[in-house]
């Protein structure tokens, strides 16, 4: 399964995050509208039923197209070699949503690893994990701190997917 998500240099805490015990008496604080920082990196994950395979994170001025998507393939087939070894005995589906997923210079990829394409029903939030388990705890780690850099960002973000069980993954 692979996945895209926007990682903030600065996400602000939401309301509920961001509650304090007062006593009744005790003046409320004041709260200012904050908003997420301009600065982002666009982390893509490619995953199985036994945790991340492959975080890509994409370089500044650059776009996720179909031959930048292909050469992701290309690193997770050899990192699926690499670590998945005898495991993938009839080869791997996918599930595609993007534009650059889809695109006909993709798919002609997919077919050189073995790799099998399925359709993406629209609107089915069941086969989206990573908008309801993955991302969440992410986002979530990554609320309310500032990074001064890409690479802080990275390296947060690498260290909790790390740590997450299998479980989070499927």
């Amino acid at each position: 399964m692979t996945d895209e998500t926007w990682l903030y240099h600065y996400d602000p805490e939401t309301k509920q995050q961001s509650l304090e015990w007062r006593h009744s008496s005790s003046p409320s604080p004041q709260k200012f509208r904050v908003q997420k920082s301009a600065a982002k990196v666009l982390a893509s994950i490619f995953w199985d039923q036994e945790g991340a395979l492959l975080t890509d994170y994409l370089p500044k001025g650059q776009t996720i197209n179909a031959e930048y998507y292909s050469s992701l393939l290309v690193q997770l087939k050899d990192i699926l070699k690499e670590i998945r070894r005898g495991k993938v005995i009839k080869g791997v589906l996918c599930l595609h949503n993007a534009p650059a997923h889809r695109a006909f210079a993709t798919q002609k990829k997919l077919a050189y690893p073995g790799f099998q394409c399925l359709a993406y029903p629209s609107y089915s939030p069941d086969l989206a994990p990573s908008d309801y388990h993955l991302f969440p705890g992410l986002k979530k780690q990554l609320k309310g701190r500032h990074f001064s850099s890409d690479a802080e960002v990275i390296a947060v973000a690498e260290t909790w997917l790390d740590g997450q069980p299998s479980e989070c993954f499927f």
